[in-house]
Parts: C-alpha cells; structure tokens; sequence
C-alpha cells in the first residue's frame, strides 16, 4: 500500500469510495495479522471472490485516521459502497443471520450440511458425555475459527445452525464452521494414558510440522529429499553443526526464495525456538512442506549424536 499523505483523512474518504467493498484490516487478505481481520477475511471470501484491502499496520497514519474517520475504535472496518458497516463482531453476526450477503450485494446461498467421518469411538465418547447431561435437547456444536483451531461442546440446538445427525447424534454448526468442516474426520484416541479428541480437517491451511530429533535421524538415514537448515549465527555453528546442514543467510534465503513451494525444508537452531520463527516465515512465503526441529541441535548432541559438541 502506498503511505498516504498528510491529509489522512481526505486519503481514507478517497480510499473508501474506489471499491465497493473495502476491508482497513492488519495485515492483509491473505496474510491477516491478527484474529479479528482473519474471521472478516474468512467470512467475506466465502461470499466475494474479489474485494479491496487496506493494511492499516503500513501507515501510523491510516490506523489512527480510520478510526478518527468511522468513529469506531478498533480495526478491523468494513465499508460498502462507501458507508461503514462495522467491525468484525457485526460482520459476523450479519453473517450468522443471512443479513450479510445482501448487504454486500450478493445472493445468500444456502449453506449445505458438511459431510464430515465419525468414528465409532468419537460417536461413543459423544453418547456418553450426553447421557451424563441428562438432557434430551442438548446437541454436539462443532465450531471452527480462522486459524481452523476447532472447538466442540455440548449446548442446546441453535434455530440458525446448519444441522447434520450421525449415528444418532445432532451435530450444529455455524455457517463458516459448516464450510471449514467439509470432508474433516472425528476420532477419539487413547495414547500412553493421553485421551483426547483427534481432528483432522484436509482443509486447514498448512502449518509448521514439529519434528523430533528421532524422526529426523530416520528421514536422514532413509535418504529422503530435503533442505536442511542451519538458523543459528555462524559463531554457533562454529562451535558445533549437523552434518548436511545450510547456513542461513542472504545468499541462501535469495536461493530458498526461487525454490517450488512444494520443496520440503527442515529448520534447526540451538534449542528450536529460532527455527520455529524461521519455519513460520517460509510457510507465510507460500511453502507447504516446512518442519521445525524440536530441541535443536541441542537435542541432537543428547539423544542422537553426542560428539556433537554441546554449548
């Protein structure tokens, strides 16, 4: 986005009127900067497949002049056709109610009931949990944010809610949680006395892989195909390496830059704080491939190669 002048609010007024529908947002549309941008982002892409972002994080200027401008406190703001709508809670909830779509001028299509797998044992857990509420009305609302972070509890049916029943089970979600839930799977494990739900969701976005030090021997040994690097400082790596690792500076992240985005690439530093930063940037640049070393290299010199010198 370009700076905008001195005359912020002349620039905003001018701003607001060039689209139909312009989102002042942190961050932008497919990289939001925080929570409340990212659910407005998720619920205008399930209606517009184009509209106008500002990223108001770019300019000091435009993020106290928007909020001088609407007289509204907080970002992110939604204008159509030139007027204000409101912040992520209205967008929101104009969406729960159908008020949205016409609002932006589009038709409000009706949201299918997603399929979705359950589990025997997933159904089990359900049926038990309910049976101790001892309430017949109570159903099962599956919830999915922006991030795809996915929640459930055990609630009364919502007259608004997209509704699915399983295996005897009334499952409600919300209109967005009802798109992101499409061909997701519901299970319940038991590993080593760790009991839980398990919810794999083929529509999430990719995310950082935490690799143990274990698995990264087996993937070595095994010959597989991967950038390996190094995000420490080159007086680190002076005390100490792993075999095959890169260096990461300029030079590299220029060469990195140029890779396909499917290449898979594996970051280490010396306990793997730095490397999961790292690993989070490659994934914003479009990679989908991308692992982070828990432990580092210091937990490589422990469990795996101790002449590797620790510091």
């Amino acid at each position: 986005m370009a700076t905008a002048p001195q005359d912020s609010q002349k620039w905003i007024a001018d701003k607001v009127g060039s689209a139909p529908v312009v989102l002042f947002m942190k961050g932008t549309r497919f990289q939001p900067q925080c929570g409340f941008s990212a659910t407005v982002v998720g619920i205008l892409d399930t209606l517009l497949a184009d509209y106008e972002t500002v990223n108001v994080l770019a300019d000091p200027n435009i993020r106290q002049g928007i909020k001088d401008f609407s007289n509204w406190p907080t970002i992110p703001q939604l204008y159509v056709k030139g007027e204000f709508l409101g912040g992520c809670d209205i967008v929101r909830e104009m969406h729960q109610n159908g008020e949205l779509a016409p609002a932006l001028g589009v038709a409000d299509t009706p949201v299918e009931p997603p399929a979705f797998e359950l589990t025997q044992e997933a159904a089990t857990v359900f049926k038990q949990a309910l049976a101790e509420e001892g309430q017949p009305d109570l159903c099962i609302h599956i919830e999915i944010n922006a991030r795809y972070q996915t929640q459930l509890a055990i609630e009364p049916a919502d007259d608004a809610a997209v509704t699915v029943v399983r295996d005897g089970l009334t499952f409600v979600f919300d209109r967005l949680s009802a798109q992101r839930a499409r061909g997701m799977k519901i299970d319940f494990v038991d590993q080593g006395g760790q009991a839980g739900f398990k919810i794999d969701n083929p529509n999430a976005p990719p995310s950082v892989k935490q690799m143990s030090v274990d698995e990264l021997k087996q993937k070595l040994d095994a010959g597989e195909t991967f950038r390996f690097i190094d995000v420490r400082t080159p007086r680190e790596r002076d005390v100490a390496s792993i075999a095959g690792t890169e260096l990461l500076d300029d030079e590299l992240h220029e060469q990195l830059m140029q890779l396909d985005r499917k290449t898979p690439l594996v970051f280490h530093c010396h306990h793997g704080g730095r490397s999961n930063q790292a690993a989070n940037y490659f994934l914003s640049q479009g990679f989908v491939d991308v692992a982070n070393v828990v432990g580092g290299i210091d937990a490589w010199s422990l469990k795996i190669d101790a002449s590797v010198p620790r510091y």
